[in-house]
């Protein structure tokens, strides 16, 4: 058996692993060949990969004119901590501004800055961090990443 296939995750894991997690190492095809790598917050909806960017960002760009895109999740610090899902697919783009907002509400939840997000509103506003949301949802698209290939590991199986 090859190390290639020791270290492979299940489906399940892989899932889980995604699930855990809150930052992706997003890469999309540059407009000069070269690939444009940014680190963001996502969520997983529907089983996917999901992420919000400004309209007008170089990923948007990128993925306007070629969908393709590469997401890594990975952990650990140590050789055998080390676990990662790379998904190979293709990025839709979601314009429809409640489904934006509903990205943005659910990635904000996981970034929130606890003393912004327990910070009292004044009367009849909105709390700041739904203020956030509903400000920047307006300049953002979504995009759900349709997985075609998904490649795994898992180093801590080489030790058992």
């Amino acid at each position: 058996m090859k190390q290639r296939d020791k270290v492979a995750m299940t489906e399940a894991e892989a899932h889980e692993l995604l699930a855990s997690q809150r930052k992706v190492q997003l890469a999309t095809n540059g407009p000069d060949g070269y690939p444009h790598l940014v680190t963001m917050y996502y969520v997983m909806i529907d089983g996917m990969i999901t992420f919000w960017t400004y309209r007008t960002s170089q990923k948007a760009l990128n993925l306007e004119r070629d969908p393709r895109i590469s997401c890594l999740v990975e952990t650990g610090e140590q050789y055998f901590d080390l676990k990662g899902v790379l998904v190979q697919g293709t990025a839709h783009r979601i314009d429809d501004p409640a489904a934006v907002a509903e990205i943005g509400r659910r990635i904000a939840s996981v970034f929130a800055d606890p003393i912004i997000d327990n910070a009292p509103a004044a009367d009849g506003e909105a709390d700041p961090l739904a203020q956030y949301v509903e400000h920047a949802a307006r300049k953002r698209f979504g995009y759900s990443v349709a997985p075609s290939r998904m490649i795994t590991w898992d180093h801590a199986k080489l030790t058992s």
